[in-house]
């Protein structure tokens, strides 16, 4: 068994090392859920058949140690040397290879459950959403919003709630379900998106903007035009590259392509049932629906909703819109 160990955790740490220096394609909700079948297999192993084995020799020591003193002193022998607490220590002790499956099993089914089902950890990789959020924003996503999925397969069990306009959503990248996108929903099924000479209009109705001072952004080293768009209430702010043109160029292939109108003042979109339409507060630099199309329900992960940290600027912790 401690050989058959060490080769698990091996490849654990392996697959890990490999993902994490992007030598292979990760899907850490897998990782965790065999993690989890793995360790609690040990834990049971542990609780039922070897911990139960160490307690009896352990019996079995003292009984023996019990039986020795008693056949010493029918010969007179009343002090008898030796200690077996440290024996019965030793023999009671939890091996190393119990102690990093078994042991760690109560913490990764603690993480497992709450990041499945409650809340999980999201690392902002981009700057499409600024100036909402940042690159190196750490937040937290509610998984329970829009109804509970079970991991891995992301089958949802309860309905929940419906993304709204508005919402900040976390979900699976239709072109490659493997990678988690951010993006703020801004169609929802059946409604008409526009998005013409940089303006948003949903069901016909334009969605008033108001001019705000211009917003820094300190990894382009230069001011770009900031707006407050009311699609929600409160509003949420959205940037502006004035030196960009308003046609969307190079939109790929995809579902319900057809519902969609490209021209070069922009792109129209009716929202096919059952799907969303996206778009980053970064409108010239967000790579969204206008250039991939739609997201499935099935692909929904959960509603972004709190700052947890940025280490860079522990100001940025707290609630967004």
């Amino acid at each position: 068994m401690p050989y058959l160990t060490a080769l698990i955790l091996a490849g654990f740490a392996g697959y890990a090392g490999a993902w994490y220096f992007g030598l292979l394609e990760g899907n850490f909700a897998l990782l965790l859920f065999l993690a989890t079948v793995v360790t609690g297999l040990y834990w049971l192993a542990e609780r039922f058949y070897f911990l139960p084995q160490r307690r009896k020799a352990a019996e079995t020591l003292e009984a023996q140690a019990l039986q020795r003193r008693t056949d010493l002193n029918k010969m007179g022998i009343a002090q008898v040397d030796g200690d077996i607490a440290e024996a019965k220590h030793r023999l009671i002790m939890q091996p190393w290879w119990l102690d990093w499956t078994a042991g760690l099993f109560p913490v990764i089914v603690v993480v497992f459950l709450l990041r499945s089902f409650l809340f999980e950890p999201f690392k902002i990789p981009s700057g499409s959403m600024i100036p909402t959020l940042l690159v190196g924003d750490l937040i937290l996503v509610n998984k329970f919003t829009y109804g509970v999925r079970l991991p891995v397969v992301n089958v949802k069990v309860t309905e929940g709630n419906a993304p709204k306009r508005g919402d900040v959503m976390v979900f699976r990248f239709p072109p490659k379900p493997s990678l988690d996108y951010i993006k703020r929903v801004v169609g929802v099924p059946g409604d008409e998106v526009a998005y013409l000479n940089k303006r948003l209009t949903i069901n016909g109705k334009l969605i008033p903007t108001t001019a705000l001072p211009e917003y820094f952004d300190e990894d382009a080293m230069r001011y770009f035009p900031q707006y407050s768009e009311a699609l929600t209430d409160p509003p949420h702010r959205i940037l502006n590259d004035p030196a960009r043109p308003a046609m969307v160029a190079g939109a790929d292939e995809f579902p319900f392509r057809q519902n969609c109108r490209y021209s070069v003042e922009g792109v129209v979109c009716k929202v096919p049932e059952g799907h969303y339409f996206m778009m980053g507060d970064n409108r010239d630099n967000s790579l969204d629906s206008r250039y991939w199309g739609f997201v499935p329900d099935r692909n929904i992960v959960g509603k972004a909703f709190f700052v947890w940290m940025n280490f860079s600027n522990l100001k940025r912790i707290g609630s967004f819109n």
